[in-house]
């Protein structure tokens, strides 16, 4: 199986989704010792699991199109409630003993244990959401999140009636302090006479920052007790709350990663949701899928940005296009994101 070292970008596109998949199985071994082979992808949720409606979701739309469009065999693994790097490491090393190939950890939090798998097997191609790891044989999967989020702000600088708007965001890391960073400076490059309240749910994953709809709904009432009229959430499954407070005051939610005015489980609330951050995470899974399939394995550092459409802004709530100079703002936003000319900071 022949690899590819260098850094490549991939143009999958937020909309890809919408379609169907590709990627047929290549081998995957330890010292040459599979139970299978050529099964097809496989992912290792993020804290959440699978339901949370934005993160975890999308990749699991990922892995779909490729099963759907290539006949595969797939498996998508839920974490466990309080679970070790040791725990993490044994999921991915069965997956790939198994036959699966790519091998995917959605998340940051399988950085250690994907170090410390992907060189025990050498002819299965590894994939991780969110970080960096170092390895012949894995595909770093990351996102610009920066960028989506500073059109996030704009949007929102653009909604609000106070001039006080919110971001809550899930865990206090240095991943999302980039959704709050690009959310701030779109705001305020638009507007600086809005206010921006800011809150983190937990300092750590195990406290539930990413998987608590009542922590997120408690935040978000507190920011809208202080006028916030337009509520920007990077908060995994605790978002659900964040939405469901402002639909219950009657004020604009942003939502993160998925499309979240289209997804089943908030619809009871989904007139309030103005937009979404995007984030192709779905995408990624099915490029690195597709990637396997074609016998052209990427690896290193693949970034999804504003440019190759792996990032960007949902425009699915008609209401959207009714607030004034909105749409002229995020396109013009967009156009200079691109040519460099706004400089979006991750801190």
């Amino acid at each position: 199986m022949r690899r590819i070292s260098k850094l490549t970008r991939v143009a999958v596109g937020v909309a890809s989704l919408g379609l169907v998949a590709t990627a047929c199985g290549g081998t995957s071994s330890d010292s040459g010792d599979s139970d299978s082979k050529d099964k097809g992808v496989a992912i290792a949720y993020d804290v959440g699991g699978k339901g949370d409606q934005s993160f975890n979701d999308a990749a699991y739309a990922g892995l779909t199109k490729a099963k759907d469009e290539f006949g595969y065999t797939t498996a998508d693994i839920e974490p466990t409630e309080g679970e070790t790097d040791a725990d993490k490491e044994q999921r991915l090393a069965s997956l790939a003993k198994q036959g699966y190939n790519p091998v995917i950890g959605v998340g940051f939090a399988y950085t250690l244990a994907m170090k410390a798998v992907a060189s025990k097997y050498p002819d299965t191609t590894f994939g991780i959401v969110d970080s960096v790891v170092e390895g012949k044989n894995v595909a770093s999967l990351v996102f610009a999140e920066e960028q989506a989020s500073y059109l996030a702000g704009v949007a929102a600088a653009k909604a609000t009636k106070t001039n006080v708007v919110g971001f809550v965001g899930g865990v206090d890391v240095p991943l999302i302090h980039k959704f709050e960073a690009g959310y701030k400076q779109g705001v305020q490059d638009t507007n600086p006479k809005v206010k921006v309240l800011s809150q983190y749910l937990t300092q750590t994953a195990e406290e539930g920052g990413f998987s608590s709809p009542d922590k997120g709904k408690a935040a978000a009432e507190g920011q809208i007790e202080k006028k916030a009229d337009v509520l920007y959430a990077a908060a995994g499954l605790s978002g659900q709350g964040v939405i469901e407070a402002a639909a219950k005051a009657k004020v604009w939610a942003i939502g993160v990663d998925s499309d979240q005015y289209k997804q089943a489980a908030l619809a009871p609330y989904k007139n309030y949701i103005l937009t979404s951050a995007l984030k192709d995470v779905g995408g990624s899974v099915y490029a690195l899928s597709k990637s396997v399939h074609d016998d052209k394995p990427l690896t290193g550092t693949q970034t999804f940005d504003l440019k190759v459409k792996g990032v960007g802004l949902s425009e699915s709530n008609p209401e959207y296009a009714k607030v004034a100079g909105l749409q002229d703002a995020v396109n013009k936003a967009k156009e200079e994101i691109d040519s460099g000319s706004i400089k979006v900071k991750t801190e």
